[in-house]
């Protein structure tokens, strides 16, 4: 998968981009400090999308600072005044992040049964070797969460559902329990505030990278996005008269995915984003944004 090159920024040497973030290190001086860019892009089906989601990035970043400052755990963000300056044009969708020696899992937390975990569950009855009651339906949420750890895949690979037994054999087993217990009261905390706002927290997605300084256990990258975590809206959930669909409508780009079921037969490269499609993407980020922090965004 090919992207979009990352603009050079002054002071700073761009290192990595991913789907949707760029990296870069200081040109200069010590490099203890990255600077993490979310951009505008928009993936599915392992393809960047065009045109890009007009200001994506900004809101994830401010969603995912949002969420840091509620969380109670140490996180990777970095002291301003101990890297270059972060220049203006990008200010608002970067963060600066201390350099830690990163977790190669994925900790990911389901406090409902879809996706993925729904289409294991559908196969095995087990969703990461872990047995789940039968009977359970498509959305269905789970009376505890269960923590689903994944391979993090190299760049251009998918990533891979794994047991906490082989996360053990990944990373030793005192860091394998801590990623679980640190991911576990984190998406509870998070569910539980979430509720209070008519939102629901279906699942989520954590990375934790270690201090190589002190050891500490330490919360990075994005966290509790729209990008990275399923919201419904609790109203529609219960809502007896709406079907599945309707009720598992989720804010982030699941109009997206669902448009390029319609119009796209995944052979080749995908169509071009109508304009109608980007808005209505654009409005669901923004309505989560408002929903969880109660702030409107311009």
């Amino acid at each position: 998968m090919s992207l979009p090159t990352a603009p050079e920024l002054p002071g700073w040497t761009h290192s990595y981009s991913g789907k949707v973030r760029d990296l870069y290190v200081p040109a200069e001086g010590p490099d203890d400090t990255l600077l993490v860019v979310a951009s505008n892009r928009v993936s599915a089906y392992d393809f960047v999308l065009e045109p890009p989601i007009p200001g994506k990035g900004a809101l994830l970043t401010a969603l995912s600072n949002w969420w840091f400052s509620r969380i109670d755990m140490p996180n990777h963000l970095a002291d301003p005044q101990s890297a270059p300056r972060v220049p203006e044009e990008i200010a608002n969708r970067a963060m600066l992040s201390r350099r830690l020696e990163m977790y190669p899992i994925e900790c990911v937390v389901r406090g409902a049964l879809t996706g993925s975990g729904f289409l294991e569950y559908q196969q095995t009855g087990s969703v990461c070797g872990i047995e789940l009651p039968p009977g359970i339906e498509d959305g269905d949420l789970l009376e505890t969460p269960i923590y689903t750890p994944a391979y993090k895949a190299p760049f251009g690979e998918h990533d891979e559902n794994i047991s906490f037994e082989r996360s053990v054999e990944l990373v030793g087993s005192e860091a394998a329990a801590a990623l679980r217990d640190a991911s576990l009261q984190i998406f509870t905390a998070a569910r539980d505030l979430a509720a209070e706002r008519g939102v629901i927290l279906a699942d989520t997605k954590f990375e934790f990278g270690r201090d190589p300084e002190t050891g500490d256990l330490v919360l990075a990258d994005e966290v509790l996005t729209s990008d990275s975590s399923r919201y419904w809206d609790a109203s529609v959930y219960f809502d007896a008269s709406l079907n599945r669909s309707e009720r598992l409508a989720s804010f982030d780009k699941q109009i997206v995915r669902n448009w390029l079921r319609s119009n796209w037969d995944q052979q080749g490269v995908p169509p071009v984003l109508p304009a109608e499609i980007v808005a209505q993407t654009q409005d669901r980020y923004r309505e989560l944004y408002t929903r969880l922090t109660g702030a409107t965004w311009a």
